[in-house]
């Protein structure tokens, strides 16, 4: 990772990866996985940032922070992957879903 993202060799090992996620029944990792291939291959780059620490009020608006390093996010998804079973991991691979998403519907 440290040459940015090579777009190539990052979507054909997630590719090889989401098996054993699916395999080890682990359906939001497998989902993570796959939504990110597809939009690493769609964009050609990872533009989705790194969640926030704290959750936002109901009231609170959010901000599309355009000033983040895409390689750093990518960096950071990768390594919450390693170990589902931690709750905050959990809840950062659910917001990078849900982020996933709405990047699709929205571009």
């Amino acid at each position: 990772m440290r040459n940015g993202i090579i777009i190539n060799t990052i979507v054909e090992d997630l590719k090889e990866l989401r098996p054993y996620a699916v395999e080890d029944e682990n359906p939001l990792l497998a989902k993570v996985i796959r939504l990110t291939y597809e939009h690493i291959e769609n964009y050609q780059t990872f533009n989705i940032p790194i969640p926030e620490d704290e959750p936002l009020d109901e009231n609170e608006e959010v901000s599309a922070s355009s000033d983040f390093d895409p390689q750093e996010s990518l960096d950071y998804l990768l390594s919450i992957m390693f170990d589902t079973t931690i709750k905050n991991n959990q809840m950062d691979l659910r917001e990078y879903s849900v982020d996933l998403q709405k990047y699709a519907e929205e571009n």
